[in-house]
């Protein structure tokens, strides 16, 4: 683990930057983010890890994710995101993606069967964890039976052509009509058919703005009305008004870029607290952003490497998407450092057993974020200005106050401890020891620390 170097006494307290107007004993969070408009719940906790069935060998991957369950949830993972296992296209166009779907209540005979679906959703259901799938309501492969037996379904050109979606170059796939109501209803009807006949939690709606918000709504009433509270829905999207539509959680896309930038460009973290208030101020009571680093989508065009410049910049850049706020997401191989560019259009024989210290340190930050509530969803923070490279804050609520500060760059660097931390007892979350503490703290290159004040 990359943490602390040293901890030593200055003659005298720098000054001490604070982003914003608030000062360090100002528990309102004063100028800094305010407190959230998030009572502590369940969505708070929640730890998604997403699964691409093609990372798990090239074929019975179901039950291959079923028999590493035990790991994931040692990553403190309460949610199973799995990239779609429906049965693909397969014509020229559909080029293996898993998001040109061939038929949407049917699965995947490469990955497995519907009863290893099942005894996976029951596996994971006994862990404690949701399942839910990634559903693709925008279009369908052109080899779709839909295509042939129902083409008012599709979005026509001036010539009476089933048309790719608009705006996009995604030519593997027709574009459906969503004015045709038969459709919405049979869509709706295949997305209950998954909770009925697998019993799984939900779903993670990819390209959600291109679907009406008013499909979505009438879905998720339909979906609820059979899986209850329990239902958990996700939207690919930073729109904050599918809250209204009834999706718990949205993407914090603004925020991962931002975080690209300050790794890549070497932009300031001041960009990073910014993007954190406002997309957490957007969120109504009960809802979330979902925060990561690495997404199939991501890792299809640049490696982890490239994004973060080393494994140690990846794991100090998920520390930031795991404490800072929202609810952090893992991307399956993440966890293991697994390097180089990862299409999801072809499958992997992944080496699990890699880099096992890597993925020690990542359990550990998901054990230290699962027992503290303010390092949750709702937790409120005070950001500090230390330098361009160091993020630095303070997650606090009625329990616990708890100092993050993240190394951004490969170099070392030496910052002022806010006065709230300096010269007292802190417990280091990663380690479990007692430190006392100085009026600076040296990190190094991608170096972190996660201090709890003793009270």
């Amino acid at each position: 683990m990359k943490s602390i170097n040293k901890i030593f006494l200055t003659a005298c307290l720098l000054s001490l930057g604070i982003w914003g107007c608030s000062s360090d004993n100002d528990d309102n969070g004063g100028g800094s983010n305010p407190p959230s408009v998030n009572a502590p719940g369940e969505i708070d906790k929640v730890v998604i890890y997403e699964a691409y069935p093609g990372m798990f060998g090239t074929s019975n991957t179901l039950k291959a994710i079923t028999a590493r369950l035990d790991n994931i949830e040692a990553l403190g993972v309460n949610v199973l995101w799995l990239m779609p296992i429906f049965e693909q296209g397969n014509t020229p166009e559909s080029i293996g993606s898993p998001y040109s779907i061939k038929d949407f209540t049917a699965v995947n005979p490469a990955y497995g069967t519907l009863e290893d679906v099942k005894a996976l959703v029951t596996a994971a259901h006994a862990r404690g964890m949701k399942v839910i799938f990634d559903w693709i309501a925008n279009h369908t492969s052109w080899d779709n039976a839909w295509i042939t037996e129902h083409p008012d379904w599709y979005t026509k050109d001036e010539n009476g052509e089933i048309t790719t979606p608009p705006g996009q170059d995604w030519e593997d796939v027709a574009d459906l009509d969503f004015d045709n109501t038969d459709m919405r209803a049979e869509m709706i009807a295949c997305m209950k058919y998954w909770i009925t006949a697998a019993d799984i939690d939900g779903y993670r709606c990819d390209y959600a703005d291109g679907v009406p918000s008013d499909f979505w709504a009438d879905a998720i009433a339909e979906l609820k009305a059979l899986k209850g509270d329990d239902l958990f829905m996700l939207a690919e999207s930073a729109d904050a008004s599918l809250q209204n539509s009834g999706f718990d959680m949205l993407y914090g896309w603004d925020f991962l870029y931002r975080l690209q930038e300050v790794y890549k460009d070497s932009k300031s973290v001041s960009l990073l607290y910014t993007s954190n208030t406002s997309e957490l101020q957007t969120l109504t009571e009960g809802k979330q952003r979902m925060r990561h680093i690495l997404n199939h989508d991501v890792n299809s065009l640049e490696s982890v490497t490239d994004l973060y410049h080393s494994l140690d910049g990846a794991m100090s850049a998920y520390v930031i998407a795991a404490t800072m706020g929202g609810c952090p997401m893992i991307y399956s191989s993440q966890e293991i450092g697994a390097e180089g560019i990862r299409s999801f259009y072809r499958n992997y024989n992944t080496d699990w057993s890699e880099n096992p210290d890597y993925r020690r340190e990542y359990e550990k930050i998901m054990a230290v974020r699962g027992e503290s509530t303010a390092l949750q969803a709702s937790g409120n923070i005070t950001y500090y200005y230390v330098n361009d490279a160091v993020a630095c804050y303070k997650r606090y609520d009625g329990n616990e106050s708890i100092l993050v500060a993240v190394n951004t760059s490969g170099t070392g660097k030496t910052i002022t401890v806010p006065a709230q931390f300096a010269l007292t007892e802190v417990r280091d979350l990663m380690t479990g020891s007692t430190v006392a503490t100085s009026t600076t703290l040296e990190l190094d290159g991608f170096g972190y620390i996660i201090f709890k004040l003793e009270e």
